[in-house]
């Protein structure tokens, strides 16, 4: 590569005074040239800057010239609108101060007027005041005016009421008190009236919707009663066998009646013995472990004491279970297992002859029918009809009346108010009355005793009730007969018409009704009719 440095080298090669080896000038020229280089790249490199910085600092110089340029154009705009916002200010300011000076002109002259009209006014309220005091005056002569006519009018008065009472010969005190008497009779008379029709119409309409309820209700349950008697036979299969019951000295039926409660009659027959007790449950449990003795051979009084705890366990068992079997019959769930057990002793226990558990599940039909045609909670009636009589199989270990003890364990056995309520006032003997389910839970259980076949008397609770029923009715002023008519449940009372009026018939209607439901208890209702006849004979010759 030949470069001008190269060359310069060629050229002084040849002199004398430059006579060195051809390496040393090749090393020689090869190090100026790189010098040279160097020193045009640096000179390079200057100038290049030297321009930039040229062309950088024109260009500014014209950037800073077209921007004073820009700012001079903004300020000299920014000075025009200056001018401008201050004159249209100016002309603000001037149209502001016409309309304020126009406004003070309306509202002075509206002042003004204001001002002549509430003269005005004044000028015509002093004419009325003096116009009413003129009228004030005017009215107070002729109140005095009428003060004095009023007090004459008075003295009048006084006059002729005295007269009026010197002619009547009555004080004013006898007088409205004769008024009253009057007032009285015929309010009374129109009161008796009034209440007839409205029975009568009461009577007609509610006896037609409760007939069909109540006959609804019946045609939806059907349930068989059982006839239980106080003794319960057992059979024995030889006259040995019932020597093992005696015992030596009597000891083993000793030992049997203090463990059961019941007696044992030993009679005549040689293949039974008999057990009598008032308690059915104690008579089934007897008769149960005497089957099991029986059948065992094996009679002494341990072996009679182990027997009769293991009946009393199996009796509470079937108690329970029979119970159960009630309840879902009569559509009721949810019961402990002490009220099943408690209930399934009614399955032993008997009214009248009609077994009480078979009637409670009938209550609990009729009462859930009832109260579901009422619109009431069908499942709460079948409860309280169900659980009504459970305070029967309490009677015999505690004193009072069965509803009440019923409602009471019950209670205690974690039953709701309304149910307990309801049990307890199902015959009447409370206060609170049970509620619409109380009344429910009465008609039902009289609708269950009453219907035909339920229950039997005895003729002589019969004829005893027919004669305390024909005596209550007698005792009353005006009556001539009575009968007793459809097995006592249509009482016929004839009474004199010259004594007892028509209002008064239906009083006493009323009131032999009330002693009767006050002082005896009996199935179902009875009715009472009074019969006033007014026959007028005459005979013509």
């Amino acid at each position: 590569m030949h470069t001008p440095m190269t060359a310069l080298f060629a050229l002084i090669r040849p002199l004398p005074m430059f006579a060195l080896s051809s390496n040393l000038w090749e090393e020689l020229s090869d190090a100026a040239g790189l010098v040279i280089a160097l020193l045009f790249i640096v000179a390079g490199g200057l100038v290049g800057f030297v321009l930039r910085w040229l062309i950088g600092r024109w260009q500014a110089d014209s950037i800073e010239r077209s921007a004073r340029m820009k700012a001079d154009a903004v300020q000299a705009e920014i000075e025009s609108l200056r001018k401008e916002a201050q004159i249209a200010a100016r002309a603000e300011v001037v149209k502001a101060r016409e309309e304020f000076e126009a406004s003070v002109a309306s509202h002075r002259a509206d002042q003004e007027q204001a001002e002549a009209r509430l003269n005005a006014r004044e000028e015509s309220l002093d004419k009325k005041a003096t116009l009413l005091d003129a009228r004030e005056a005017v009215l107070r002569a002729r109140a005095d005016e009428a003060g004095q006519a009023a007090k004459e009018a008075e003295r009048r008065m006084a006059a002729a009421d005295a007269r009026l009472q010197e002619i009547a010969k009555m004080t004013h005190r006898e007088a409205r008190r004769e008024v009253l008497r009057q007032a009285n009779a015929l309010l009374r008379d129109d009161a008796e009236s009034m209440s007839r029709r409205i029975q009568e119409a009461a009577k007609e309409q509610g006896e037609d919707i409760a007939r069909s309820i109540v006959a609804d209700a019946i045609g939806r349950c059907a349930v068989q009663h059982l006839n239980e008697a106080t003794v319960s036979t057992v059979m024995v299969p030889n006259a040995e066998m019932k020597g093992r019951i005696v015992g030596r000295d009597g000891r083993n039926v000793r030992a049997f009646e203090a463990a059961t409660g019941v007696t044992l009659l030993l009679d005549d027959a040689p293949d039974s013995v008999v057990l009598s007790a008032f308690d059915p449950v104690r008579r089934e449990v007897a008769r149960r472990a005497l089957e099991r003795l029986i059948a065992d051979g094996r009679i002494h009084p341990s072996a009679i004491e182990e027997t009769v705890k293991a009946a009393k366990d199996d009796v509470a068992k079937s108690n329970a279970k029979a119970a159960e079997t009630a309840a879902t019959e009569a559509g009721v769930a949810g019961l402990s297992g002490d009220i099943l057990e408690l209930m399934g002793a009614l399955k032993y226990r008997t009214s009248f002859s009609q077994n009480v558990l078979r009637h409670s599940v009938e209550v609990a039909l009729l009462t859930g029918a009832m109260a579901a045609e009422l619109g009431l909670d069908a499942a709460k009636g079948r409860r309280i009809g169900f659980l009504h009589d459970i305070g029967k199989a309490i009677t015999s270990a505690k004193k009072g009346a069965h509803a009440a003890l019923g409602a009471d364990f019950l209670k205690a056995h974690g039953e709701e108010d309304a149910v307990c309520a309801a049990v307890a006032a199902h015959h009447g003997e409370t206060e609170s009355g049970g509620g619409i389910y109380g009344v429910l839970c009465a008609a039902a259980d009289a609708i269950s005793s009453a219907r035909p076949g339920a229950r039997q008397e005895t003729l002589g609770d019969y004829v005893q009730r027919l004669e305390e029923f024909e005596r209550i009715a007698r005792k009353h002023e005006g009556v001539l007969n009575v009968m007793a008519v459809q097995a006592g449940r249509d009482m016929r009372v004839v009474v004199d018409p010259a004594a007892v009026s028509d209002g008064d018939a239906s009083a006493l209607a009323r009131e032999i009704c009330r002693e009767i439901s006050a002082t005896r208890r009996f199935p179902g209702q009875i009715r009472v009719t009074v019969i006033r006849e007014m026959r007028c004979v005459e005979y013509a010759r």
